[in-house]
């Protein structure tokens, strides 16, 4: 069996090789690090060091910074001027993506409509961190696209806690048992009022200028964990780290910013996000999609021309076609708290193996092939635009 460092090691110099190649084709070179976990889903010889708790923490850690440097990134008066089309693409695009897999639960396995709307609201849900490396690299963060795909990822977490709260109802447990809501809407109330307080003691940010880029960092770490432990209470670490970034871009003067942007990527993407990706690659069981390949293929399409049907309603006049149509295949990406929703209801034997199977088989599908393609037509259309 080898060992953790050893396994970081090849990994690292996998993702270095191949992400070269990748680059090529338009595609961040970091997806190699998926690919690597792809890999491993088929044969893992290290399996010990991928299910060890430290493994699992530095994953998460890297979905965490990379929400966290689109928060430092995210244009505030750009994100108010798109605030009311985020909200109604979020309200649009997930409930018609919810009611696509509903029935397409309800037609293949006959579940009544109840259970069907709750697994139809886990293949709604977005897994943005997935894209934020595209994001990130055609610097299209701040523009309607950006914010829009960054909004519906973090707005449809309301979704995934009514589903949650639906799924942990439906298991015949009190849900104030399983969820302290005091405990949650205190964590929100408090990340909000962390967030408001920076944001309006720029002012006051302006002094710390004096220190060394070094000490700042520390700071910003500091801040930084602190949002992640706050939200965590309410189970919304992802949330927080993303308005930690928010918080410290209007905290810190723009000078020192830029530096402390640097470190940061420096950190997450040479770092964390990699480990992050392998970690997504290796939770997928690539057996699934040769057991049911067809009612996968129904599953693909309802979901994914859901998403496409909700962006065209609410985009195509706002943002026009192609950036409708971006849309729509950006946020069919899907690896967040749905995988959690369907692995209780699995657990609890209220849903059977074959419906865990393929809604799984599904997302790994989404999760490989939808950030290669959305990084194929946005180079494409871009290049087409200049």
């Amino acid at each position: 069996m080898m060992n953790f460092f050893l396994f970081l090691g090849i990994g690292f110099l996998f993702t270095f090789v191949v992400g070269r190649t990748l680059e090529r084709i338009k595609v961040p070179w970091i997806f190699a690090a998926l690919l690597f976990g792809v890999l491993l889903s088929v044969y893992n010889p290290f399996a010990s060091s991928l299910k060890s708790s430290a493994f699992k923490m530095l994953a998460d850690l890297g979905m965490y910074f990379l929400l966290f440097i689109i928060g430092l990134e995210i244009d505030l008066n750009e994100f108010k001027k798109t605030g009311k089309f985020i909200i109604e693409s979020t309200i649009v695009i997930t409930l018609l993506g919810a009611l696509g897999g509903a029935v397409v639960i309800r037609l293949f396995f006959g579940y009544d409509w109840l259970l069907s709307a709750i697994l139809g609201l886990s293949f709604a849900t977005v897994g943005e961190a997935i894209l934020i490396p595209i994001l990130d690299e055609f610097r299209i963060v701040n523009t309607r696209l950006g914010q829009t795909i960054i909004g519906v990822g973090v707005l449809d977490d309301a979704f995934e806690l009514l589903a949650l709260v639906l799924a942990v109802a439906l298991m015949g447990v009190s849900a104030s048992g399983g969820m302290n809501f005091t405990v949650v809407g205190v964590s929100l109330l408090a990340l909000l009022a962390m967030t408001f307080s920076l944001t309006k003691l720029g002012e006051e940010g302006r002094k710390i200028r004096i220190f060394k880029v070094e000490t700042l960092f520390f700071l910003v770490i500091a801040i930084f964990f602190v949002f992640l432990g706050v939200g965590w209470y309410a189970d919304s670490a992802a949330i927080a780290a993303l308005l930690a970034g928010v918080a410290i871009k209007a905290f810190i003067p723009r000078k020192r910013l830029d530096l402390i942007e640097t470190e940061m990527k420096a950190v997450c993407y040479g770092l964390f996000a990699p480990m992050f990706f392998m970690y997504v690659g290796a939770s997928m069981d690539m057996t699934y999609l040769a057991k049911y390949p067809l009612t996968i293929i129904a599953i693909v399409a309802a979901s994914g021309l859901s998403k496409l049907l909700g962006s065209y309603i609410v985009g195509i006049k706002r943002m026009g076609f192609k950036d409708a149509t971006l849309l729509g295949i950006g946020l069919s990406v899907r690896f967040s708290t749905s995988i959690v929703i369907i692995t209780i209801l699995y657990n609890s034997r209220i849903i059977s193996s074959e419906v865990f199977s393929v809604i799984v088989a599904s997302s790994i599908i989404f999760t490989i092939f939808i950030p290669v393609l959305f990084a194929q037509l946005l180079a494409r259309w871009k290049k087409e635009s200049v």
